[in-house]
C-alpha cells in the first residue's frame, strides 16, 4: 500500500495542475508531447550502418593486342675446351689421299719382301729357314712394338723432332683411348707405313736371300699393322670380326683384357701391342724399369711413369668428351 499511495498522490497532483490550465495550453502541450514521443520512437528504430561504395572505371581504350605464341625448341650447349674433342666430326681422324698413298706403298713394300722370299724358297727348295725366320720376325715385332711404345709413352712431347706427332698421339691416347677405334684405317697406319717404306724398300731391292726377306717382311708387316691390332684391342667384342676375336683368344693378337691393364694405374706395363707374348716376361723381369734407371742416371731424364698420374693419364669417357650437338 505504501508503494501505491505516492503514485496516486502524484496522479491527483497532476490532475489539479491540468485543471488549472486552459484548453489551448493543454492542446499545445499535447502536441509537443506527441511530437517528442514520435521523435524519440523514431530515434530508437534508426539503425547505424556503414555504407561502402564501389566504383568501376570503364575506359574506352581497347585492350592490347595479344602476340602469337611461338615455340622455340630447347637446345643443349656446351663450352668446348681444348681437351674436348668432337669425335664424330673431327677431321684429324679421317684418312687423306696422302695417308692412303703411304699405306699403299707400305703394303707393297711388305708384299715384295714376302713374294721374293717365297720365290727364293721355291727355287732353292728350302722352306724351313724362311718359315722359322718369319716366326722369329713375328716374335721380334712384338718386342719392338713394346720398346717403341714404352719410349714414346714416357719421353718427349709434341715438339720432339721426328717423333713429335707419334709421341703426342700415344700420350694423348691415354686420355682418349677410345678415339683409336674411330680413326680410319689409313689414318691410323700411315706413319708406320711410311717408316716401313723408307727402311724396307731398299732391302727389298738389294737382298735376294729368302730367309732374310722372310724375316724382314713378317717383322715389318706386323710392326706396320700393330696400330690396327692396337685398335682391335680397344674394340668391343660385339663389333669385332669373328676372325679377330679368334686370333685374340689364341694369343696370336694382343687381347682386349691384356691391353686393358696398360690403361690402369700405374700405367707402366703391358706395352707390347702385336701379340702381347712379351708383356708378362718384360713386366716380371722389370725390364722397362731397368731401362728407366739407365736413362735417369745417364741423362738425368725422368719418365712420365715415375710421376703421379695427372689429368693427362686419366681416361676420359666418350660421353664426357663428345659435345652435345644440335
Amino acid at each position: 500500500m505504501s508503494s501505491i499511495l505516492p503514485q496516486n498522490h502524484a496522479t491527483r497532483s497532476s490532475q489539479r495542475v491540468l485543471s488549472g490550465l486552459s484548453s489551448d495550453k493543454i492542446g499545445t502541450m499535447q502536441r509537443r508531447f506527441i511530437a517528442s514521443r514520435v521523435q524519440s520512437t523514431s530515434h530508437h528504430f534508426f539503425l547505424h550502418a556503414r555504407v561502402y561504395c564501389f566504383s568501376k572505371t570503364i575506359t574506352t581504350k581497347p585492350p592490347p593486342a595479344k602476340e602469337p605464341l611461338t615455340y622455340e625448341p630447347l637446345t643443349c650447349t656446351t663450352t668446348t675446351t681444348s681437351s674436348t674433342r668432337s669425335v664424330l666430326n673431327d677431321p684429324s681422324l679421317k684418312s687423306t689421299w696422302t695417308h692412303r698413298a703411304w699405306m699403299a706403298s707400305g703394303c707393297t713394300t711388305v708384299l715384295i719382301s714376302l713374294v721374293k722370299s717365297a720365290t727364293g724358297a721355291i727355287d732353292s727348295q728350302m722352306w724351313a729357314e724362311p718359315l722359322i725366320a718369319g716366326y722369329i720376325g713375328y716374335v721380334i715385332s712384338d718386342l719392338a712394338s713394346g720398346i717403341y711404345h714404352w719410349g714414346i709413352d714416357n719421353y718427349g712431347n709434341a715438339k720432339t723432332p721426328i717423333f713429335g706427332n707419334q709421341i703426342d698421339a700415344f700420350q694423348g691416347h691415354h686420355k682418349w683411348p677410345w678415339t683409336i677405334t674411330r680413326r680410319e684405317f689409313s689414318n691410323n697406319l700411315h706413319a708406320l707405313a711410311r717408316a716401313v717404306t723408307l727402311t724396307v724398300l731398299p732391302i727389298d731391292l738389294l737382298c735376294t736371300n729368302p730367309t732374310t726377306l722372310a724375316f724382314v717382311g713378317i717383322c715389318s708387316g706386323c710392326i706396320m699393322f700393330s696400330q690396327q691390332f692396337h685398335s682391335w684391342a680397344h674394340g668391343t667384342k660385339s663389333k669385332l670380326p669373328s676372325i679377330v676375336l679368334a686370333l685374340q683368344d689364341f694369343g696370336i693378337l694382343v687381347s682386349r683384357s691384356q691391353h686393358a691393364a696398360h690403361h690402369r694405374t700405374p700405367y707402366n706395363n703391358n706395352y707390347c701391342i702385336v701379340s702381347g707374348i712379351w708383356n708378362e716376361y718384360l713386366d716380371r723381369s722389370k725390364f722397362f724399369e731397368l731401362l728407366e734407371m739407365i736413362f735417369f742416371f745417364k741423362f738425368g731424364v725422368r719418365p712420365r711413369s715415375w710421376s703421379e698420374p695427372d689429368s693427362e693419364w686419366i681416361e676420359e669417357t666418350e660421353t664426357q668428351s663428345i659435345p652435345v650437338s644440335n
